[in-house]
C-alpha cells in the first residue's frame, strides 16, 4: 500500500510503498482510510521536537486524524463489523490500567499513538483497535469528519471542560480561530450560553468565527486586549480558552481574564510567564488540555450528526501531501487540510 513515512527529520516526507497491515491479534481492527487530517503537530514532527519524546524509530508513517472504513476485524471485535464507516480515536489504549478503568483513556499507562510514536494514517489502511473505533452516522462522510478525530477532540475536550463552569451572563475569550479554534467555537456554543469573544490576527478566521456563531470578533492588530476588556466591562472574561499558545497569545490572553478566571491552554509553542503573586492575588487558574477521551469523541460525533459542529476542510490527495503541509505551514489553511486516498 501507499504511506507518507518520515525518513528524516528537518526534510520532506516521501510516499512509498509499504506491507498493508494486517489483523495478528483479536482487538485488532484494519481501517481503510477516508480521510487523514493535515495537523501542524505533524509539522512539529518532521522538525523533530517530537523525536525525543516518542521514540519512534524511522522510517515510520505520520498522521493521528483519520477516518474510513472498517476493512478487517480480529475475532473478539463485537463493536464494529466490514464495512462500517468509522472515526479513530488517536489513541490505542490497554483497557486495564487505572486511567482506562477510570475512564481515562487519555492517559493510559501503556498507550500507543498511531502518526506519533507507531505508524498511523497517511495511508491506505491503519491498523487500529476495537477500543478506538466510533462508527459514525450515515449522513457523516469520513473525508469530512477525519480531523475531528483529534483537533476536533482537542477542541471539544477543552470546550466541554471550560462549559462546565460557563454560565448565562459569562464571556469566553477564544484565542485562534483556525483548525482547532473553529471547532471549540461550534462545541462552545452548542454547550453553553455564554457569550463568545473570539480573537485572531486573520480577519477572514474572524469573519468565519462570527459566521459560526461567535458574538464579537476581534482582530488582533494591537488594540484587541483593550478591545476584549471593552466588551467586558472592564473586568475581563470569567474564562479565555487559548488555541494559540504561541507568538505572544498567552500574555494578552491574561491580560483578558478576570479575577478568579480560567485560563484553558489548548495551543503550545511559548512559556508561561506570569508573575506568581498575581496568580495568588489574582487566584487564577491554568488548565491544561490534552485530546479528549473516547466517550469525548463519541459525544463529539452526535454533536457533528447533528450538525452542531461542521468542518471547514480543504481536500487533497494523499500524493499531493507536500502541498497540503506547505499550505498548513503557510498559513493558507482556512479550517483543516485533508489528505484522501
Amino acid at each position: 500500500m501507499r504511506a507518507v513515512q518520515v525518513t528524516g527529520y528537518h526534510r520532506s516526507p516521501e510516499l512509498t510503498d509499504v506491507a498493508t497491515p494486517r489483523v495478528t491479534d483479536p482487538h485488532d481492527v484494519i481501517v481503510r482510510i477516508g480521510g487523514a487530517g493535515v495537523c501542524r503537530t505533524d509539522v512539529h514532527i518532521l522538525e523533530g521536537q517530537w523525536a525525543e519524546k516518542s521514540g519512534v524509530t524511522l522510517p515510520y508513517t505520520i498522521g493521528h486524524e483519520n477516518a474510513g472504513w472498517v476493512e478487517s476485524v480480529g475475532d473478539a471485535v463485537t463493536n464494529v463489523a466490514e464495512g462500517d464507516k468509522v472515526i479513530v480515536h488517536p489513541l490505542v489504549t490497554c483497557g486495564l490500567c487505572r486511567a482506562c478503568r477510570s475512564g481515562d483513556d487519555v492517559h493510559c499507562a501503556r498507550s500507543l499513538f498511531p502518526g506519533i510514536d507507531t505508524d498511523g494514517g497517511y495511508a491506505d489502511y491503519l491498523k487500529t483497535s476495537a477500543r478506538s473505533v466510533v462508527r459514525i452516522d450515515d449522513s457523516l462522510e469520513p473525508s469530512d469528519v477525519a480531523a475531528l478525530a483529534d483537533a476536533g477532540l482537542t477542541a471539544y475536550h477543552a470546550a466541554a471542560k471550560a462549559a462546565r463552569t460557563l454560565r448565562p451572563g459569562h464571556r469566553c475569550v477564544v484565542i485562534g480561530a483556525g483548525g482547532l479554534g473553529h471547532i471549540g467555537i461550534q462545541v462552545l456554543k452548542a454547550l453553553t450560553a455564554a457569550e463568545l469573544i473570539v480573537v485572531d490576527r486573520n480577519p477572514e478566521a474572524v469573519k468565519l468565527a462570527r459566521d459560526i456563531g461567535a458574538d464579537h470578533g476581534v482582530v488582533a492588530e494591537g488594540n484587541h486586549v483593550e478591545e476584549v476588556l471593552d466588551l467586558t466591562g472592564g473586568d475581563g472574561a470569567e474564562t479565555v480558552v487559548d488555541f494559540v499558545g504561541e507568538s505572544g497569545a498567552t500574555a494578552d490572553g491574561v491580560g483578558m481574564l478576570r479575577r478568579a478566571g480560567d485560563y484553558h491552554v489548548v495551543g503550545y509553542g511559548e512559556n508561561l510567564d506570569i508573575p506568581t503573586i498575581d496568580v495568588i492575588s489574582n487566584e487564577i487558574n491554568f488548565i491544561g488540555n490534552l485530546v479528549g477521551s473516547y466517550n469525548d469523541l463519541c459525544e463529539l460525533m452526535t454533536l457533528a450528526a447533528r450538525g452542531e459542529v461542521r468542518l471547514h476542510t480543504t481536500k487533497y490527495p494523499l500524493e499531493d501531501f507536500q502541498h497540503a503541509l506547505d499550505d498548513l505551514e503557510a498559513g493558507r489553511i482556512r479550517g483543516r487540510a485533508i489528505l484522501t486516498p
